[in-house]
């Protein structure tokens, strides 16, 4: 079967440190082209990466006829419009997370996966094809855990660049659009429901005007979720489920590197057992398994309605923060 032939919008760092490595080492992809909005800046970075052709503006690549499918890494206010763009170019779409600014800016993206239905589109959500995920779904769906009570989450990262995309507000910059759309989306998947309501704080520290530190409290049918994200700390790290028969802690839950350790502990009765992951890319699990879904023609492993589902809760978070109360979830 022919690999999916990919075009990659812009030169940004997550593409050339992981995605485009993925693609490259996957079974069912490669990647033929890059774009900037500078040709010289495209060329260095496609003879980097061995990448044979280089275009020096984003239409160039879309109109591209010698690609399949496009990874969008671009700024989070760029997802939606470039997105849309690739689509009625006839391409499919892997765009990174958040996959839109908001609820109502993904709403054209809804438009057009509806007009243009034999074109598959998807979050790149990477974490949950790490196989410590389907693991924990396993244990879940089996009762291991018992009813599960609360998931406790942490991510953390120290990033002080003035100019640097998740510092600046115009282009949807800040830790809960970067990092906490993590925490929300693994305790949905903990749960497999949606919350009833939720209680956030959403805190830019001096100097920023993105939020660099908030917290949140999602109220589910059977339970609590709750998240503590950071963009100004040492960077960290874990996630923690707790049922009422055993718990499982995942020492890195949202980017473990391939060859890391990465231990995930169950525990059940006092009883513990540790569990290793050390092989796995799971950029490259994910970008086999969007492939897959196009040579295929099966559905994508994350279909839209997720993505907005998870839309929905970081509007309100940004909500509850804004108005100090909690908010509740249609």
């Amino acid at each position: 079967m022919r690999k999916i032939r990919w075009g990659v919008l812009s030169t940004a760092n997550i593409g050339r440190t992981k995605v485009i490595p993925a693609i490259q080492a996957s079974e069912h992809g490669e990647v033929v082209a890059v774009a900037s909005r500078s040709e010289t800046n495209a060329r260095a970075f496609a003879d980097e990466l061995g990448i044979p052709t280089a275009h020096g503006s984003y239409e160039a690549l879309l109109n591209d006829p010698n690609i399949d499918a496009i990874y969008n890494p671009l700024p989070n206010h760029l997802h939606v419009p470039l997105t849309v763009q690739a689509m009625e170019a006839g391409k499919h779409v892997l765009c990174e997370k958040p996959i839109s600014l908001n609820v109502d800016d993904l709403q054209a993206l809804k438009k057009a996966a509806k007009a243009y239905p034999e074109q598959k589109l998807m979050e790149a959500f990477m974490y949950r094809s790490h196989p410590q995920w389907y693991q924990i779904k396993e244990w879940l769906d089996r009762g291991d855990l018992g009813q599960v009570r609360t998931y406790n989450a942490f991510f953390a990262y120290n990033n002080r660049e003035e100019e640097n995309i998740r510092n600046l507000p115009s282009i949807g910059g800040g830790g809960l659009m970067d990092i906490g759309c993590y925490g929300i989306s693994s305790a949905r998947y903990v749960y497999n429901s949606e919350p009833v309501r939720v209680v956030g704080s959403v805190q830019p520290l001096a100097g920023y005007e993105v939020d660099c530190l908030s917290s949140a409290i999602m109220e589910f049918p059977d339970g609590t979720a709750t998240f503590t994200v950071t963009t100004k700390t040492e960077p960290t790290q874990w996630a923690e489920i707790h049922g009422e028969k055993g718990m499982v802690r995942l020492e890195k839950p949202f980017n473990p590197e391939p060859g890391d350790e990465n231990r995930v502990t169950l525990t059940v009765k006092g009883e513990k057992q540790v569990f290793t992951f050390p092989k796995e890319n799971q950029y490259q699990l994910m970008v086999d398994a969007f492939a897959k879904s196009i040579q295929e023609q099966t559905a994508v492993p994350t279909p839209l309605w997720d993505a907005e589902a998870n839309m929905r809760i970081l509007d309100a978070l940004f909500t509850s923060s804004d108005e100090s109360r909690w908010v509740h979830l249609d």
